[in-house]
């Protein structure tokens, strides 16, 4: 029983509140409730208040924090629901919108793809047909031209043969088959079948190799190796002007074999060198599929090797690979 000489009563209730939902806080709330008391002896009017009564007061106020508490919850539950759903739908946005990047990649590959082989594959195939409607014609052709054009139709099978061999290697390296068969291989041996295969490519170029014969043996695969080559050589041939010279060399390098291939043409455009083995992108003014130099980095990869391009210490460019050395 609160006294009659009291002329007020405050009570003041403070909840602190904690929500275990982020980034949400929900700060401490505190209300004041005051019971006014008059004294009998100034006014001549009593309020009788018992503890009960403050109490039931103190009640629904605590109730009603603690019902706007749980709206607070709830409201805040849904808002981290709408922000995971959205943080989903942006996951699947971000991957639908990186298999779009790799379809029109894809799409730019295929038709960069068919305007190279198209125009690769047109050159010698109508040097061929021009050859065969000569020979056919019936003209009275001396035996130097009829030789002569039987070559043009020899060096342009011999490039086709090349265009569908890099196309067959570019398929199993996207298929990843591309497995070495290796097998002790003669690095001097070997430059010197690739240069004289290639000698029609050569005839305004002079090709020199400097192949010491006691080079270690290298573990590869010889065909794959051979179209490494090949291709090195046909690409120095094509920037190479009559009268310039193309070099082979290998050295043995720290269980390695160093092979490089140097031309006296323009050399490497800075801007390239970071490309230059990505398929399809064909150097500055080349003409050819672009296929050729990531056939190489791919098969020296295959091999644990490592291939690079630079430009040369007398201008040109010089392009070098890795071969491990053969061990037991």
């Amino acid at each position: 029983m609160i006294g009659a000489s009291l002329t007020a009563l405050t009570v003041t209730v403070k909840v602190l509140t904690k929500v275990s939902i982020p980034p949400l806080a929900v700060p401490p709330l505190s209300f004041s409730v005051t019971v006014i008391k008059t004294d009998p002896l100034a006014s001549g009017a009593g309020v009788k208040l018992t503890e009960p009564v403050v109490f039931g007061l103190v009640a629904v106020a605590v109730g009603t924090l603690v019902a706007s508490v749980a709206d607070q919850r709830r409201a805040a539950e849904r808002q981290a629901d709408e922000i995971r759903a959205m943080q989903a739908e942006q996951e699947r946005l971000r991957e639908e919108a990186n298999r779009l990047a790799v379809l029109e990649r894809v799409d730019e590959q295929r038709a960069a793809l068919l305007r190279s082989v198209s125009h690769d594959l047109r050159s010698p195939l109508a040097a061929i047909r021009a050859v065969a409607s000569d020979l056919r014609s019936g003209m009275d052709l001396t035996d130097p031209v009829r030789n002569e054009l039987l070559d043009v139709v020899c060096d342009e099978a011999e490039r086709l043969d090349r265009i569908v061999a890099n196309l067959l290697s570019l398929s199993r390296i996207e298929a990843g088959a591309l497995q070495p068969d290796r097998q002790a291989v003669v690095v001097e041996e070997l430059c010197s079948a690739v240069a004289a295969r290639l000698a029609r490519l050569f005839t305004d170029v002079k090709l020199e190799v400097n192949v010491p014969d006691d080079l270690p043996l290298v573990d590869a695969d010889y065909v794959q190796v051979d179209q490494v080559l090949t291709n090195l050589l046909e690409n120095a041939a094509r920037y190479s002007a009559g009268g310039e010279t193309v070099r082979v060399s290998a050295v043995g390098s720290g269980g390695f074999v160093d092979v490089s291939v140097t031309d006296e043409g323009p050399g490497i455009d800075p801007n390239e060198p970071d490309h230059l083995f990505e398929p399809f992108r064909a150097g500055s003014g080349s003409t050819s599929t672009g296929v050729g130099l990531a056939i190489c980095k791919a098969i020296v990869e295959a091999h644990g090797g490592h291939i690079s391009a630079e430009n040369g210490p007398d201008g040109g460019a010089q392009f070098t690979f890795t071969l491990p050395e053969r061990h037991g």
